[in-house]
């Protein structure tokens, strides 16, 4: 599903215009980064979890030459599904 889909999809269920489905879809996804950069965590109930996870720096390969490098420690999203949308998987 991409993100013209959910616009597609909020308006049908809304009955908002796709350009103010496209604006509710814009303002909740900035608004979820925007609660993960400061909260470090962001619970949506029925949904699941998301948090900020830490890398530690490791060793890696160069595919087109073998050459060993080292990839930085560095900080990534993680997604834990809340129980009801893992079961209705």
């Amino acid at each position: 599903m991409t993100k013209a889909d959910i616009i597609e999809a909020v308006a049908k269920t809304t009955g908002l215009s796709k350009r103010g489905a496209a604006g509710a879809v814009d303002a909740t996804i900035i608004n979820i980064s925007k609660g993960i950069k400061k909260e470090k965590r962001l619970a949506l109930s029925g949904f699941g979890t998301f948090t900020v996870r830490k890398r530690k720096a490791r060793s890696g390969r160069n595919p087109r030459t073998g050459e060993e490098i080292k990839i930085a420690a560095s900080r990534t999203v993680g997604f834990k599904p809340a129980p009801a949308l893992k079961s209705g998987l």
